[in-house]
């Protein structure tokens, strides 16, 4: 019976937590701004997404954007750069307000027509001594309630898409501690 993975990459396997896969599929289909945030136009427009209205200033707020509206408008106008650590900030207040934006119309789209269709890529074991290798499949599975996977997501929560995501391959059957740690997880909505 299978169970966590205490110890991953001891022999030489690499990969990723399928939660983490999860995550950043989730993150490029919500799409958003692909300029980084250190060139002017891409923080000019981090910063419209994030000022345009009264509810996204206090979603940029809550996400931990705390600096007054005369600095804003100066980093608007061109007058004043943020420092690095202001530039850090933009940025995780940006994610985080997208990432709740998109949600619902993300999840719609995901649990439409009985679920989504999810490939799952197996672990690297190049570099892991020949006798000590297992045997590790591509796997496709249905996932059909992306509820909690979603708003873990969308909260920002690691922790709890990480248990959203073991639940929901748990479905694999016995195998599925093989899948807890991925080089992939893909699907599209």
């Amino acid at each position: 019976m299978p169970q966590s993975t205490i110890d991953f990459g001891k022999y030489g396997a690499r990969g990723v937590k399928g939660s983490e896969a999860v995550a950043r599929k989730l993150d490029e289909l919500a799409g958003g701004i692909t300029t980084p945030v250190t060139a002017r136009r891409g923080l000019t427009a981090r910063l419209h997404y994030l000022t345009r209205t009264a509810h996204a200033r206090k979603a940029a707020h809550d996400a931990g954007l705390t600096v007054t509206d005369r600095t804003l408008k100066a980093w608007l106008d061109g007058r004043r750069s943020p420092s690095k650590a202001n530039l850090e900030r933009i940025e995780r207040a940006y994610r985080s307000v997208r990432r709740k934006n998109v949600a619902r119309h993300l999840l719609r789209r995901l649990n439409s027509s009985g679920g989504t269709r999810v490939e799952i890529h197996p672990l690297n074991q190049s570099q892991v001594p020949r006798p000590l290798q297992r045997v590790v499949e591509y796997r496709t599975m249905n996932v059909r309630r992306w509820d909690r996977i979603v708003a873990a997501w969308a909260a920002g929560d690691a922790q709890e898409l990480d248990g959203a995501w073991t639940d929901t391959i748990v479905d694999l059957g016995s195998q599925w501690g093989q899948y807890e740690y991925v080089t992939n997880v893909g699907f599209a909505a």
